[in-house]
């Protein structure tokens, strides 16, 4: 039988990827917004691939406020973006 690969959508570029492909971005219960490296954290995710494009791009269209349903300052944003050249 073959195993299913789970799909997930890039919130900077809409298009569909294997979950592995992507790097989650989690709000927790506490409202603290962080990368999600190990896909395990618990709270509300969000994925993106990692390019600080797509995350450009969400920004600018305001996705991950969507996703999360709250507002996200621009050091988070900024975090994310290191954190994601760091990863790489």
């Amino acid at each position: 039988m073959i195993k299913k690969i789970p799909m997930r959508r890039c919130v900077g570029c809409m298009e569909q990827k294997s979950k592995r492909e992507l790097i989650r971005v989690v709000r927790s219960p506490e409202g603290e917004i962080s990368l999600d490296t190990t896909g395990k954290k618990p709270g509300r995710g969000a994925y993106l691939c990692p390019d600080p494009e797509c995350l450009a791009k969400a920004q600018k269209a305001r996705r991950l406020e969507r996703a999360f349903s709250c507002e996200i300052p621009a050091e988070v944003y900024e975090r994310i973006g290191k954190e994601l050249e760091s990863h790489e």
